[in-house]
């Protein structure tokens, strides 16, 4: 069945739901089976090692770049029209949101995307944690937070076109940026078999990074086939998150659109994901103290990713992929973000003393 087929068949709407909701799927799936998660490979390389959480996160970000670049010299992509180049940036949110984001993904224990994935395989602190910012997400964007988010992001802002697009900035060729791609793949596979993270989780890391790249290719060709106007876009978690929660509570019917089947496909494929692996199950806080911690990093993801532009996938990885200025500056301050706060909050801080007939005694300041 071709494309047009299907839009006779489901109509635009229902194809761009469908499509959402498969792409969500997979990526729900091959998200959960190879643990991919930016806020694990940050902490890991501010403390030293470039492990498996690592590997896995340059597997699935040079996947994503590389295999939209292959679309776009291929001619499959046109990418000018996206969000992320055409319209009008803010350097000064893509600064100030990416790192309120990192912090708050550190603070949370996961971004929006790893809380997702944990909440479909049954743990409920990433769930009510995943609430928490989406509320706070549509109150940034709309509700009572959205002032400062329109202050903060008025402060230093960027014209769209040339002026946010790192290959006109810098003057890249399309064989350029496939280049960065592919080059940046071999050493993710260098560290992937150093760390021997294993076959399947590796190709899960890819697959991860593929879908973004066949979200652009899917919108693309809806927006080339659609008579109506059909935004092209990827895979991005805070925007779509906020729009069906409240759809949900407001509307008595449910427009059909890229964004409504990415957060139920994404939830439901890693629950799908766990079931099949046998690690389906309910977990709690595991820690009541820590709540005040969850939430406030929830409050800090949900505002810090409207102030982006996205979260740690749809700005940091698929804004990336087509080399959007505010995107890359936004993934920037994530990992930094990130990286101060573990450093300033969790990293342990450990005394050696030394005592008579105990060789040494490890103790917590």
């Amino acid at each position: 069945m071709s494309l047009l087929d299907a839009i006779d068949w489901l109509g635009e709407g229902g194809v761009l739901t469908l499509g959402s909701l498969l792409v969500g799927l997979f990526f729900g799936i091959l998200a959960q089976r190879s643990r991919f998660c930016l806020r694990a490979a940050v902490i890991e390389f501010f403390r030293g090692s470039i492990g498996a959480s690592v590997s896995v996160w340059l597997l699935t970000f040079f996947a994503a770049v590389s295999a939209t670049q292959i679309l776009i010299t291929m001619d499959l992509l046109e990418v000018t029209e996206a969000r992320q180049l055409a319209s009008r940036g803010s350097l000064s949110g893509a600064i100030i949101g990416g790192l309120m984001f990192g912090t708050g993904m550190v603070m949370a224990r996961g971004c929006a995307s790893r809380l997702l994935v944990l909440a479909g395989t049954g743990n409920l602190r990433s769930f009510v944690t995943g609430l928490i910012l989406t509320v706070t997400a549509q109150a940034s964007l709309s509700g009572i937070l959205s002032p400062a988010r329109e202050y903060l992001s008025g402060l230093w802002t960027v014209a769209g076109g040339a002026e946010r697009d790192l290959m006109a900035i810098f003057g890249l060729s399309y064989d350029s940026t496939l280049a960065i791609g592919l080059i940046g793949m071999a050493g993710a596979t260098y560290y992937a078999i150093a760390n021997k993270i294993g076959g399947w989780r590796s190709l899960g890391a890819i697959g991860v990074g593929l879908m973004i790249a066949f979200g652009w290719l899917f919108t693309y060709s809806m927006s080339y086939q659609s008579f109506k106007p059909v935004q092209v876009m990827s895979i991005t978690l805070i925007g779509p998150s906020a729009d069906t929660l409240m759809t949900l509570i407001n509307e008595p019917s449910i427009p059909l659109d890229f964004n409504l089947g990415l957060v139920p496909g994404i939830f439901f494929g890693a629950m799908l994901a766990a079931f099949l692996s046998g690690t389906l199950k309910m977990e709690c806080f595991d820690d009541q103290r820590r709540m005040p911690r969850y939430i406030g990093g929830a409050v800090l993801m949900g505002f810090g990713g409207m102030l982006a532009g996205g979260c740690a996938v749809g700005t940091g990885i698929s804004g990336s992929t087509i080399f959007s200025l505010t995107a890359w500056v936004a993934l920037a301050s994530m990992w930094l973000g990130a990286g101060l706060t573990d450093y300033l909050v969790d990293r342990k801080r450990i005394l050696v003393v030394s005592l008579p007939s105990i060789p040494q005694t490890i103790v917590e300041k």
